[in-house]
Formats: structure tokens, C-alpha cells, sequence
């Protein structure tokens, strides 16, 4: 301040005072407003020195700001003083109001501690208000603070030295300072505040620059990927519902991408395959399955899921990988087809006719008391399984570490007719069938003809038989039919039918030839094993081949 007697202030002073003022809250940066906290304490409160000390995040106060001499402002700008001497400072000295003042008879024992600072010279005080060059006047600045605790977080420290007067401050001089630091705290407490959110509005910049490329990547990835790609919703109502798609996947499709918005991927799964996409989980899910394309054909695909989350609220869409595995999965049923099937006739060959019929029948235990297998034995066929049944029908297995069962929970047990009659009770039943006079087409007209007329028979079978009958190539010239619910004369007329079929000139090798059959009919029940069934309906299949005429045997 000028030099003037207190209370009479020039205005001029004022106006200098409100003009610092003003400056400190229109800098552009942070940097720029504490050189002008530090020039504002030289031009307007009549001080020669002025230092900022900047209370960095790990509570040390850095020298931020320096006015009033070049040599000073180079020696110590930027240097740091540590908190535990600052707070000494602070606490110690005459406290004018908000103001710490540290005489030079006091001052002396701060002179080797870390805190920053710049002596002038001078000669010793002639007067007791007169400024003494070791004397140290600080000005705390503090955060604007809330309601009931108008001081706030210290934010730093003004320290001045040398006023031009000579003398140490007045009462005005004192407010003048005081009411300076509240407003310089302001400042910059705001100038941090605007340095932040210019930081972070650069920073949202980036991150939505990076979004954006993120997002044509993904549209790029997504639109131009050789494989099918999809987006469904998770969650709410219309959970699961197709809402993007790319081209690859409705070229796969056959469907425009307008229609494929319409649907689920259960709406177009294939009807068997409904379990195996329930089934597959929305994390990281993987399945193999049948999708229909618009011409109502099915395609074989492999769906692989991903979820799409959104930090703040979860999940909240599907990206589904869809890649064809037609020409795969083709390859592998004609693989599967070639190790169950018999190569000449296609009909299923020996193995696959003993894993059918065995997975139709349960056997009893194999290492049960005598008393446990009479129990077994003696309880009703309808419900003859590996175990012994209680009269609630739970199932007691006798194998080490069993545990017990309901019985009527996993399997349908397969029952036979009793006795030579037709007592009505429907079975699984087994016709084997040995062609008749086969041997002697192969040795009179070769091998060629003997395949035809192989093939020929096995067609004629399939024609007459139901559909989810079995007709096996056992090996040669045997047959076996597994036809489920029939009763014993049912069975018997169709033997007869077949028969009639294969009695019938067949073309082969650009002449006609006959061939018999005989037929042995045998019952699948629960406690045999496969071989066990063949081997009866084989015995039975004998004993009628021997009981015809030989020459009704012969081929024609």
C-alpha cells in the first residue's frame, strides 16, 4: 500500500487493490494465476518480495510463484519445503488474525530448516515498528470452506518481505494482506478447478475419439466378416431378439436383414435342436445346431456368444459368432454313416444293430445273492430291470457304491408274449432272415449278381416295414428286423410278407433270378443281452429252414 497514514487510504490505492484482484480471477491457467497472486503482493500491497508456496498432493509446499527479484525468483522457484517445517512456521511467531508474523528475535531457529526462502539486506531497525530483514510475515491461504467451517483445506502459503515503507504492516495494512489471501485462495482454488476440467474435457475428447474408432473398427469388423455375425438383446421382454445382423450371415440365411430383425435365434432353430440352444450358455456359449434358411432348408452351423456389458449397468447385449460347418458336419455323419452302416446295401450293419437293440434292454445284476436274483426274477417282467424294486417301485442296484433309484424314471421295460399263443401282449420282436439258395447264384453267375441281388433284398425289406423299424445287414446273406409292438401273429404275418417280397424275380446281371428265405422270430426281453436275442431268433430262424421242404427252399 502507499505510504500514507492509516485510516486515510488514497483511493487510488483501492482501485490498485480491486485491479489485482480482478487479474488473479482472469488468468488463463493455473500457472498464470500465481504469478500474479505473487505480482499482485508487489504492485499493490507496497511489498518488495512476494513468494507462493504451492501444497502439492503429497502435503509438501512447492515454491509455485515468485515476485520482485530476478535472482530470488531463479535461486529458489520450484524448490520444495516440507510440511512438518511449514506447520512449524505456522504455529509459531504473533498471529495478526489470519496472519503469522515471526520477529527476527524469534525467526533465528527456522534458519537451517528445509523450507525455502531469500534474505535482504538491510540495516538493524531503528524504531520498534520498523521492518528488521530477518522478521517473516506469512499469509496462509486457505479452500473456500463449507457451511459452519468457513476456513477450509490449506492450500498454500503468500510469504512477503520488505515493505517499501521501512515498517512493519498496520491494522489496514494487516486486512489489506488478510482479505488479499482469501482472495487469492479463491483464485486458485478455481484456476485448479478450471485446469482439472480442461484436463478432463481433453481427456472425454480422447476417449471419444477412441470410442469412435473403437466403434467404426467394430462396424467394420462386424460388417465385413467372412463369417455370420449377429447382436441380440439380453434381458426384458424381448430377450434374445435379433436386432443387427451382417451381410455374410444373411446371405447364409437366405434372409434380407430387414426380416432376420423379426426373430429370434429360437425361432429359427431347427425343432430338434431347441435343447442344445437352451442349453448353451450366454457367456461364452458354444453350440452346434441346425438354423432354417428362407427356402426351408436346414444349415448346419456352430454359434459362439459373447456379451457386450456396459460398466454402469451389466450386461446388455449378445454378439453371436455364427460359422457354417455344413460341409463338416456332412463329412462327419458320412463318416458316422460309414462306421454304422453296411457299405453295400446302406442298412445299418452289426455293430449298430447291437447298440439299438441293447439300448432297449436292461440286464439284471452280475454279481447278486442267489436270494436277490430269485427276488428279481420273481417279480412282475413289466418291470424286470438291474436291481430289486420295492413295492413303490424304487430300484435297489446291487454293484459296489450303488445308489438307489426310481425304476420307472429311466427305462421302459421291454416285455415279450408268453407261451406259443397270441396272448395279446405286444413286444419287441426279432426276425432273422437267411436268404435261400444265395450261395448258388454267386457260383453260377458271380460276385456282381450276388451284390445285386443282395441290394435288391435289403430295399425290399426297408419297403416293408414301418417306419422306425430296424432292417440290419448282419454279415452274408442275414438279415434282422427289430420291429417294436407286435404281438406274437402280427409278427408272424410279417415274416410272412417279406418273405413274399424277396420270393419275387430280381434283375441281376441283365437276367432274373429267385432266391428264398427263411425267418426265425425271436422276443427281445429285459435281462438278455443283444447277443443273446440274435442267437434265439437264429436258432428259431433254423428249426423253420428245416422244416420246409427243401425244393420250397431252393432259388428259382
Amino acid at each position: 500500500m502507499e505510504t500514507e497514514s492509516e485510516p486515510y487510504v488514497r483511493l487510488a490505492s483501492l482501485r490498485q487493490l480491486h485491479q489485482v484482484m480482478a487479474d488473479m480471477n482472469t488468468a488463463r491457467s493455473l500457472a498464470d494465476t500465481l504469478q500474479t497472486v505473487a505480482d499482485g503482493v508487489v504492485t499493490a500491497l507496497g511489498y518488495e518480495l512476494a513468494c507462493v508456496n504451492l501444497v502439492r498432493p503429497d502435503g509438501d509446499l512447492v515454491v509455485a510463484a515468485f515476485a520482485g527479484n530476478a535472482a530470488a525468483e531463479a535461486l529458489i522457484t520450484g524448490r520444495v519445503g516440507s510440511r512438518e517445517s511449514w506447520e512449524r512456521r505456522l504455529n509459531m511467531g504473533e498471529m495478526w488474525g489470519d496472519l503469522v508474523f515471526i520477529p527476527h528475535t524469534e525467526g533465528w531457529v527456522l534458519d537451517d530448516d528445509d523450507v525455502p526462502q531469500w534474505y535482504t539486506d538491510g540495516p538493524a531497525p531503528r524504531f520498534d515498528d520498523e521492518w528488521h530483514p530477518a522478521d517473516r510475515l506469512f499469509a496462509p491461504m486457505y479452500a473456500p470452506g463449507g457451511q459452519g467451517n468457513p476456513r477450509g483445506e490449506l492450500i498454500g502459503v503468500l510469504s512477503v518481505d520488505r515493505p517499501r515503507n521501512g515498517r512493519r504492516p498496520g491494522a489496514w495494512g494487516r486486512e489489506a494482506l488478510q482479505m488479499y489471501a482469501f482472495q487469492a485462495a479463491i483464485a486458485i482454488s478455481n484456476a485448479r478447478l478450471r485446469s482439472n476440467m480442461q484436463r478432463a474435457l481433453v481427456r472425454l475428447e480422447r476417449e471419444q475419439q477412441a470410442l469412435r474408432a473403437s466403434e467404426e473398427s467394430f462396424r467394420q469388423a462386424f460388417e465385413y466378416a467372412p463369417s455370420g455375425m449377429a447382436i441380440a438383446e439380453m434381458g426384458g421382454e424381448q430377450h434374445g431378439r435379433i436386432l443387427r445382423t451382417n451381410d455374410a450371415l444373411c446371405r447364409l440365411l437366405g434372409r434380407p436383414a430387414s426380416a432376420m430383425r423379426r426373430y429370434s435365434f429360437s425361432d429359427l432353430v431347427h425343432p430338434e435342436d431347441i435343447g442344445t440352444l437352451l442349453r448353451t450358455s450366454a457367456e461364452g456359449g458354444r453350440a452346434e445346431l441346425r438354423l432354417g434358411r428362407r427356402d426351408g432348408s436346414y444349415v448346419w452351423v456352430s454359434l459362439r456368444n459373447s456379451v457386450v456389458a456396459d460398466t454402469a449397468d451389466g450386461p446388455r447385449f449378445l454378439l453371436t459368432h455364427v460359422e457354417d460347418i455344413e460341409e463338416r458336419k456332412r463329412r462327419e455323419l458320412q463318416l458316422a454313416h460309414r462306421a454304422s452302416h453296411d457299405s453295400l446295401t446302406g442298412l445299418p450293419n452289426s455293430a449298430e444293430l447291437r447298440a439299438r437293440l441293447s439300448a432297449r434292454l436292461c440286464r439284471r445284476p452280475q454279481s447278486a445273492h442267489p436270494a436277490e436274483v430269485d427276488a428279481y426274477e420273481s417279480y412282475d417282467s413289466a418291470y424286470t430291470h438291474p436291481a430289486v424294486y420295492d413295492a413303490n417301485g424304487h430300484g435297489f442296484d446291487f454293484r459296489p457304491g450303488a445308489e438307489p433309484y426310481d425304476a420307472y424314471d429311466h427305462h421302459v421295460h421291454t416285455v415279450a408274449p408268453e407261451g406259443d399263443r397270441d396272448d395279446g401282449t405286444k413286444g419287441l420282436a426279432v426276425l432273422f432272415c437267411d436268404l435261400d439258395g444265395f450261395k448258388s447264384i454267386n457260383d453260377r453267375f458271380g460276385h456282381n449278381a450276388g451284390d445285386a441281388v443282395l441290394i435288391e433284398v435289403a430295399r425290399r425289406l426297408s419297403r416293408g416295414v414301418r417306419d422306425g423299424d430296424t432292417v440290419a445287414r448282419l454279415g452274408g446273406d442275414e438279415f434282422v428286423i427289430l420291429a417294436d409292438g407286435l404281438g406274437r401273429a402280427d409278427a408272424q404275418d410279417l415274416a410272412v410278407r417279406l418273405r413274399n417280397e424277396i420270393i419275387q424275380p430280381i434283375r441281376a446281371e441283365g437276367r432274373a433270378v429267385r432266391v428264398g428265405a427263411s425267418f426265425g422270430i425271436g422276443w427281445a426281453h429285459c435281462g438278455m443281452t443283444a447277443d443273446e436275442v440274435l442267437k434265439s431268433a437264429d436258432e428259431r430262424m433254423y428249426v423253420e429252414k428245416r422244416s420246409r421242404p427243401k425244393q420250397h427252399r431252393r432259388a428259382g
